[in-house]
């Protein structure tokens, strides 16, 4: 398949956008911001890594790829504008690549984020697909990693562990869910659960200069880390702490408004802990002992 014959069938699926002067053709698109902070985010997927492409298909990947990029400006409260995407395909993988651009777009399209354009080649590895996406906070500004402070109440979206059972493929970013928390209290600090709730949790701490206690018995464990846990020799527990993607939000807020969301608040959210002046615990049915940040680790 030649290279442009392949262009050329991506912008014949590519529609005009409002945000985009000029879209997939030219050297560079071009995009019109609206004067808030512009947030940049990149994901880089490779067979055999984050996908198993003869499990799942093409199209799983691509969903895959713009989902987690996506939940990138989810954790910074922030609104998905655009997205360029490079992928390497493997040698003669037209149909790979149909169906990949299918996934990236059916994603994309229900996030309101326009595909601007990108690169395209092949060789002979794996399938590697790299999204860069671009949001613009709200006028609230951007959620950073480093408010959360001793006090704080710590919440998730929803509950965790488990997600290799197959939710890692079809993960839904909590965009629409930051924007209406961020509109309702003063978000601290805020990530999304991608590494394992005790590693994402740590990178926060780490970055705000606190510590936290969880409370076991508050974390939301996912069915999955339960039937996960059946042949793994892991407690549930034990995989809801470490498992990662689950990507949902994980975040702090004042007491004062963590007692708002718990009486009425806009999206679904569970409370499993608090911020303290150093170190990150657990504490188990009032015995407290340090809480290892486990969670996934790329080796380089």
């Amino acid at each position: 398949m030649p290279e442009f014959d392949y262009i050329a069938w991506l912008r014949s699926r590519t529609p005009a956008h409002p945000r985009v002067p000029v879209g997939p053709g030219d050297d560079c698109a071009v995009l019109a911001p609206s004067g808030r902070p512009l947030l940049v985010t990149t994901d880089l997927l490779t067979d055999g890594t984050d996908f198993i492409l003869a499990e799942v298909g093409a199209r799983a990947a691509g969903r895959k790829a713009m989902a987690v990029n996506l939940s990138d400006i989810a954790a910074m409260a922030g609104v998905p504008t655009a997205a360029v995407v490079a992928v390497a395909l493997p040698r003669g993988g037209r149909a790979v690549g149909e169906e990949l651009y299918v996934g990236i777009r059916e994603v994309a399209d229900e996030f309101g984020v326009a595909v601007v354009g990108g690169d395209t080649n092949s060789w002979d590895g794996a399938l590697v697909v790299a999204v860069t996406l671009f949001g613009e906070a709200t006028a609230r500004g951007p959620v950073l990693r480093s408010g959360a402070r001793p006090g704080d109440w710590v919440f998730v979206t929803g509950p965790v562990g488990g997600s290799i059972r197959g939710r890692h493929l079809t993960p839904t970013p909590r965009v629409r869910e930051a924007l209406r928390l961020h509109e309702v209290v003063g978000l601290h600090s805020m990530i999304d659960i991608s590494d394992g709730l005790a590693a994402d949790l740590n990178h926060i701490l780490e970055e705000s200069r606190c510590g936290a206690v969880l409370d076991a018995a508050a974390i939301p464990v996912h069915p999955d880390a339960v039937e996960l846990a059946r042949t793994s020799g892991r407690p549930p527990l034990a995989h809801a702490l470490g498992d990662g993607e689950d990507f949902e939000l994980l975040f702090t807020v004042s007491a004062a408004d963590g007692a708002r969301l718990l009486g009425a608040s806009p999206v679904p959210v569970v409370k499993i802990g608090e911020c303290v002046d150093a170190g990150l615990w657990l504490d188990d049915g009032g015995r407290r002992r340090p809480l290892a940040p486990t969670g996934w680790v790329h080796d380089l």
